[in-house]
C-alpha cells in the first residue's frame, strides 16, 4: 500500500511540475501587441510627430495672431494621424525648415515630414518618401519695376534660395542651358528671402511656384518661367516601414476618393 501510494504521489508532483514550467500559449501572448513597432510606438504615445512649415501660406502657415497652423499639408497630416490613432486631432506639429527636417526626422524628434520635400533619387537613399501628393515646378518672384520679364533677365543678378533646398541646383542648371550666369544666396527662411527682395540684397526670390503665390504683393509678380518639376511626398525614417507604409495608404486612399484634389481646391493650389 505504501508503495502505491508514493507512485501516486510521485506521479503527481510530474503533473503538477510540467503545468508549471510551461505555461500556455494562449498566455504567453495574451501581452503581445499586433501592431509593429513603429506603429505602436506613436499609439502608445497618442499623438503623431509632424514637421511640417510655419512660413508657407497655404502649405503650413503659423498665424502670428492666433498661433494656429494651417494650411494644405497640416490636413493631410492629419489625415495620417486619423487613420493611425482615429483622431485627426491627435497631432503634434513641429516647424522644421529645408535645412532642419532632415536632421530632425533622423534624430526621431518627428515621425514624419509634409513640408514641400520635394522626392529625389539622393534623398530617397536616406528616407522613406511616399508617392506624390504635389506637384509644382521652380518659379521666380521679382520686382514689377525691376525691369525683369524672364529667365533670361537674371544674367548677372542675385537669386535668393532656401538653405538645402533643390532650388539652387535646378537654377544653376537652367543658367548654364540658357548660358548665363547668375548667382545665390541663401536663407534660412523665406520670409527673409521676400525681405531681401524687398531691400534690394536679391534681385529675384525663388522657390517652388506654389509657395511664391503666398508672398506676392503689389509690388512683385511672379514670372511665367517654371523650371525642374517638384514632386512633394511625406518624408518618414527609412527603417519606419511600417509606417511609411500607412502614410502611403493614405495619400493613396485620399487620391482615389478625391479627397486629395478637394484639399488641393480648398488652398488655391496650381
Amino acid at each position: 500500500m505504501k508503495k502505491i501510494t508514493s507512485i501516486l504521489v510521485l506521479a503527481l508532483t510530474l503533473t503538477l511540475a510540467g503545468c508549471s514550467s510551461a505555461p500556455s500559449k494562449t498566455a504567453t501572448n495574451s501581452g503581445a501587441s499586433s501592431k509593429p513597432a513603429d506603429i505602436q510606438k506613436i499609439i502608445d504615445r497618442g499623438t503623431l510627430k509632424v514637421g511640417v512649415k510655419v512660413d508657407v501660406p497655404k502649405y503650413g502657415y503659423k498665424d502670428p495672431s492666433t498661433g494656429k497652423i494651417d494650411g494644405f499639408e497640416i490636413d493631410i497630416a492629419k489625415a495620417v494621424a486619423k487613420k493611425i490613432l482615429g483622431d485627426e486631432n491627435k497631432v503634434d506639429l513641429q516647424a522644421v525648415t529645408a535645412k532642419t527636417r532632415g536632421p530632425l526626422l533622423d534624430s526621431g524628434e518627428i515621425d514624419m515630414v509634409a513640408a514641400t520635400f520635394t522626392i529625389t533619387d539622393e534623398r530617397k537613399k536616406s528616407y522613406n518618401f511616399s508617392d506624390p501628393y504635389f506637384t509644382d515646378g521652380v518659379g521666380l518672384l521679382v520686382k514689377k519695376d525691376a525691369g525683369i520679364n524672364s529667365f533670361k533677365d537674371l544674367n548677372g543678378k542675385k537669386i535668393g534660395v532656401a538653405q538645402s533646398s533643390t532650388t539652387k541646383k535646378a537654377l544653376q542648371d537652367e543658367a548654364d542651358k540658357q548660358g548665363i550666369k547668375v548667382t545665390f544666396s541663401e536663407f534660412a527662411s523665406y520670409p527673409e528671402i521676400k525681405t531681401a527682395l524687398s531691400s534690394g540684397r536679391v534681385d529675384c526670390f525663388s522657390v517652388d511656384g506654389a509657395i511664391l503665390l503666398g508672398y506676392l504683393d503689389d509690388n512683385t509678380k511672379i514670372l511665367s518661367d517654371k523650371f525642374s518639376p517638384q514632386n512633394y511626398g511625406i518624408a518618414s525614417k527609412k527603417d519606419n516601414t511600417e509606417l511609411a507604409k500607412v502614410i502611403n495608404e493614405t495619400i493613396t486612399e485620399m487620391k482615389s476618393s478625391g479627397d486629395l484634389q478637394k484639399l488641393i481646391d480648398k488652398w488655391g493650389l496650381k
